[in-house]
């Protein structure tokens, strides 16, 4: 009996992962870029009581054993990578990713770190970079009496930009925007800022051309959303609140058996 009691724990335990999971999807609803979150369980050892297949007389065995289990636990929080929607900016510096690809960001202590959010800015250098200042590779440097509202990021990243108090009006190249994918994007680890990592499970990066090679397009002007539903996170919510629910009811009971027994002797 006292095995529910630890068997219920641990299926509270694992809602309370669930939720976790859940407010933090909701937290970042409105974060460019933002990929939701997925908890996986899985069932924890089993006691088995009797083996299934041991003989029960000389021509016959038992067919199906007794295995009793002791709960969950929390497997993996997996990401999932499905596309958000563009959101138009008419911001000169934004640009979405429309299918496979991660934008390079090179950060202070001069590591590299991959981002779906094109929430760009150009800094007093005229270097292309994230809100947190981090470069973005490889470098679009603008150059002097550069027009801000000129720059231009076609659709196979190749960056734009008209400068002022030339003789002509014709826009002059100031870079290429490179993207990267992954052979597993799940295996990357999230180091906050919009920012992931790579690790051994995610594989090594591919570079690309966007639009080539499996790329995805550049969007100008137009940022990713999250891709959040909040009407599923909201439906996952109930569901996991109800299994919490069903969890402690059952430490509840075992504890109004163990109550019942201690009253047998008078």
């Amino acid at each position: 009996m006292v095995r529910s009691l630890w068997t219920g724990a641990s299926g509270m335990i694992g809602q309370q992962a669930n939720i976790d999971t859940i407010s933090n999807n909701l937290a970042n609803v409105n974060t460019h870029g933002y990929k939701m979150m997925r908890a996986d369980f899985e069932d924890l050892v089993y006691q088995t009581v009797r083996t299934a297949g041991t003989p029960a007389t000389e021509d016959t065995v038992v067919p199906v054993g007794v295995q009793m289990g002791h709960g969950v636990k929390l497997a993996d929080t997996q990401r999932i990578f499905t596309q958000g929607s563009p959101q138009a900016t008419d911001v000169s510096t934004d640009m979405a990713i429309m299918g496979e690809g991660f934008f390079r960001i090179q950060m202070y202590d001069g590591s590299w770190a991959y981002t779906r959010n094109g929430n760009f800015k150009v800094d007093m250098d005229g270097r292309m970079v994230t809100s947190n200042g981090y470069w973005v590779l490889p470098d679009i440097i603008m150059p002097e009496n550069f027009l801000p509202d000129t720059i231009t990021v076609s659709k196979d990243g190749r960056v734009t930009v008209k400068v002022g108090g030339l003789n002509t009006d014709e826009p002059i190249d100031v870079g290429q925007i490179e993207l990267y994918r992954f052979p597993n994007p799940v295996g990357l680890t999230a180091v906050g800022e919009n920012l992931f990592k790579i690790t051994q499970a995610s594989g090594d990066p591919i570079p690309g051309r966007p639009g080539y090679e499996g790329m995805g397009q550049i969007e100008h002007k137009y940022l990713e959303m999250s891709n959040v539903s909040i009407v599923r996170e909201m439906v996952n919510l109930i569901v996991a609140q109800r299994a919490y629910e069903f969890n402690s009811r059952t430490i509840q009971t075992t504890d109004n058996m163990l109550g019942t027994a201690t009253t047998l002797k008078r």
